[in-house]
């Protein structure tokens, strides 16, 4: 089964797109199309994260639970929107916080693909969501998938940010090898919870101040 993914994340992951459960995945979208059912992100989208971030560049990791599903803000970043579709209320949140941080202006756009193109990986433990209902794909093997994403990156590369946000990304935290990475954990920035320890945790400036000590270049937040 050929799998449309970024070369060195295919390289990466090849054990795992002809297991079962990925098969069952693929199999399970194809029937849903034919079935007339809308799925969020468009299939040509569902692996943009990896092509926005190549292995190879992963310098940060942030964990979002679901894609949007909504028409139009699914593209297959987390937290991420296209261009001219206003930004959902988590990620006004992140911005005010971005803000805060580094007194970085509020951005026009809620497009995050700058951020991914500097190696900040915008991974949604889900790839894809049925059109209008929230995680109706969680229990698909998504998680299986992208568990083993964080695994990989944990076990062979050095020096990653992983922000946690929410108790949904901090259960991952098992994965992530702590005594290499550098791990930040804070509330969700959903407005239910921002104001539970999202505002205020600077991770942005932490996050920098990390691959400064290790050499790597900062992450420019700005968009």
């Amino acid at each position: 089964m050929d799998v449309v993914i970024e070369q060195s994340w295919k390289q990466e992951l090849k054990e795992e797109f002809g297991k079962p459960y990925f098969v069952q995945i693929v199999n399970f979208l194809k029937d849903e199309k034919k079935a007339g059912k809308v799925i969020y992100p468009p299939g040509k989208l569902i692996f943009s994260a990896f092509e926005c971030t190549p292995f190879d560049k992963v310098k940060v990791v942030i964990i979002g639970q679901d894609p949007y599903h909504n028409p139009g803000q699914a593209h297959g970043l987390c937290f991420s929107v296209p261009d001219k579709v206003p930004p959902p209320p988590s990620l006004v949140n992140i911005f005010k916080e971005l803000n805060a941080d580094l007194d970085i202006p509020i951005p026009q756009t809620g497009n995050l693909e700058k951020w991914a193109k500097q190696g900040v990986l915008l991974l949604n433990a889900s790839l894809t969501v049925q059109a209008n209902t929230p995680m109706s794909h969680s229990q698909l093997g998504w998680h299986t998938f992208t568990d083993e994403v964080i695994k990989h990156i944990s076990m062979e590369k050095e020096h990653v940010v992983f922000l946690l946000w929410g108790k949904f990304a901090q259960n991952k935290e098992v994965l992530i090898d702590a005594s290499k990475h550098k791990v930040l954990k804070a509330a969700h920035p959903s407005p239910l919870s921002a104001y539970n320890g999202f505002f205020g945790c600077g991770h942005f400036s932490k996050t920098n101040n990390w691959l400064r000590e290790t050499g790597e270049k900062p992450i420019d937040w700005s968009i």
